[in-house]
Parts: structure tokens; C-alpha cells; sequence
């Protein structure tokens, strides 16, 4: 008989050692990916399974204007101050929003939904606003270039958008998330050419070793997220092993991006000990001093909570 496969949440985690931060999580998003019989579980619910699990600080992310909006009333609220947030327009988003949609490489084409007829800069100056008049706000993210799910014309929208938020993020001093798709070299040109924010983190690390290593060279931080437990990942557990560990963060990307062997379930913030145990294999140390450098790392690019 054919095993039932598992659609709920991953296995409790054994509690780390030492807390850590998941560093990029999206928790308005993680209801829309259950079950029907799987409930929804609260903000205050993710906190505390994930303090349990000994993840103790959560950056939520909102990538486009309804949920950088829902990500402000959170940090407005001061209900959660194991959370802080990060805002921007992302680069899929970006497009939409310039009404430059195009048949990317992935043959799809994408519906404009009402909060895209706002004009790409005015949602850029939006989000810019709530970064500025938020404290809670400790990051620019997710931005930068997807060309995976995007032709020419998308493209184009996107290196602007990304110089954009770059800009925000060196105005405000704060750190910026990159989401990086299939455009390596594309993003690491603008960063270049532009100048990278003094904190600069590559969300979900999608590179190789050749790459890892530059971004080390220039003092980037990169994230390692559920990908790096995949068996087809090789790349990423080289590249996680060819930079310092003072430079690497983790996070689950959730509700997506679920780490072996859950891959294919819904993701969670208290999920990202599962990855922390993977990166102390991968890098064959103990794993109280991953978590240790881990949270470390963590309060130097975000702040304290």
C-alpha cells in the first residue's frame, strides 16, 4: 500500500542550543498554503512553537504593498517583539506594478491585481515611508532581479526598481534582502556599479562557490535556507563551506522552501532548526557554535530586538 503523504506541518524540531533568528520568513503567507483540515495558526502561535524550537527572533518580510502594509500594523501593534520586519517591492512585483509584464522563461504570464495599478515609484516611495516612520523595520527586502519569470521588458523594470530600494537602503542605513533568480551576474553588476548598503544579504544563497567567495570578499552576508539540505544541491553546501561562518545567516523562507526531508510541506518559522542542524553537518562543527555565530551575525545586521 502506496504511503499517505504527509501535507502538514514538519516534525517538532529537537530545541537548539543556542536561540537563533530566522532571518526572512513571510507570515501573512503561510495560511493561503494549508490544507483545509490543516488549521491556521496565529502570529502569537509561530512565535511561541518557534521559541520552543529555540528560534527566538523572526524577520517578516513584505514584498508587495499589501503585505509591507500588514507587516507595518505588525510592528506597529508591539504585540510580537520577537519580530522585526523587512519591506520592499519585489522584483516580480516591480514588474506588475510598471505594467510591463512579459512571457519570461518559464512561459507564464502574470495577472495585474488592484494594488498593482499604483505607479512602480509612488509604491517604492510607499514603501521607502513605512521604512522610515517604522523602527521596527530593519531591512529593504526582498529586492532585486528575477529573470527566471521575466522577458526583456520585465527586466529592464526590475534593475531599476532593484537601484531603487538600493538607494532607500543606503539612505536609511539599513540592510537590504536580495532576491536573486537566475541573474548571478546581473545583481552583483548593480551592486557594483551602484554600491551595495554597508549590510548586504543574499536571501536564500542560489549561487556557487565562485560566487560565495566574492561575496565574502566584499563582506555580504549569505542566507542559507532549505534549499541546502536538498540532495541535488551540491553547489550550495560548497559554497556554505567556502566562506566564513561570521557571514552566513539562515532562514526558512516560509511558507516556502521547506528543508528535507519535509520538502513539499508548509513551512514555518520554528522550521529553520531543522536547517541549522544541516549547516553544523555540512560544515562538521559543533553545533552550540553555529547556533552562537549564527545569532551573532544576526544582531549585527539587523539590530537587537
Amino acid at each position: 500500500m502506496a504511503r499517505k503523504r504527509e501535507r502538514g506541518f514538519p516534525d517538532e524540531p529537537e530545541p537548539l542550543p543556542v536561540p537563533v533568528a530566522d532571518n526572512h520568513t513571510h507570515l501573512e503567507s503561510i495560511a493561503g498554503v494549508l490544507p483545509d483540515d490543516v488549521p491556521a495558526p496565529s502570529v502569537a502561535e509561530h512565535v511561541a512553537r518557534a521559541a520552543v524550537a529555540g528560534v527566538d527572533r523572526i524577520v517578516q518580510v513584505g514584498c508587495d504593498l499589501p503585505s509591507a502594509r500588514w507587516t507595518d500594523a505588525l510592528l506597529r501593534s508591539g504585540e510580537h517583539p520577537a519580530i522585526v520586519g523587512a519591506v520592499a517591492i519585489h522584483p516580480n512585483e516591480a514588474v506588475l506594478h510598471a505594467d510591463a509584464h512579459d512571457v519570461g522563461p518559464d512561459g507564464q504570464t502574470y495577472e495585474r491585481e488592484p494594488h498593482h495599478h499604483v505607479p512602480l515609484d509612488e509604491a517604492i516611495a510607499e514603501i521607502a515611508g513605512i521604512a522610515r516612520a517604522n523602527p521596527g523595520v530593519r531591512a529593504i527586502g526582498e529586492t532585486g532581479l528575477d529573470h527566471f519569470r521575466t522577458g526583456d521588458r520585465g527586466a529592464a523594470v526590475q534593475r531599476e526598481s532593484f537601484r531603487a530600494h538600493l538607494a532607500v537602503a543606503r539612505e536609511l542605513d539599513l540592510p537590504v534582502q536580495i532576491h536573486d533568480r537566475d541573474a548571478h551576474a546581473q545583481v552583483i553588476d548593480v551592486l557594483l556599479a551602484d554600491g551595495a548598503p554597508a549590510r548586504t544579504v543574499f536571501h536564500c544563497f542560489s549561487g556557487d562557490v565562485q560566487m560565495a567567495e566574492l561575496a565574502a570578499e566584499h563582506g555580504w552576508y549569505l542566507s542559507f535556507a532549505g534549499p541546502v539540505t536538498y540532495r541535488a544541491n551540491q553547489h550550495l553546501r560548497d559554497a556554505l563551506r567556502a566562506v566564513p561562518l561570521e557571514q552566513v545567516l539562515v532562514e526558512t523562507d516560509a511558507p516556502y522552501l521547506t528543508p528535507h526531508p519535509f520538502r513539499g510541506r508548509p513551512n514555518a518559522p520554528y522550521v529553520v532548526a531543522h536547517t541549522v542542524r544541516a549547516l553544523a553537518e555540512v560544515l562538521e562543527r559543533p553545533l552550540d557554535q553555529v547556533c552562537a555565530t549564527l545569532s551573532t551575525t544576526s544582531d549585527e545586521v539587523y539590530g537587537p530586538w
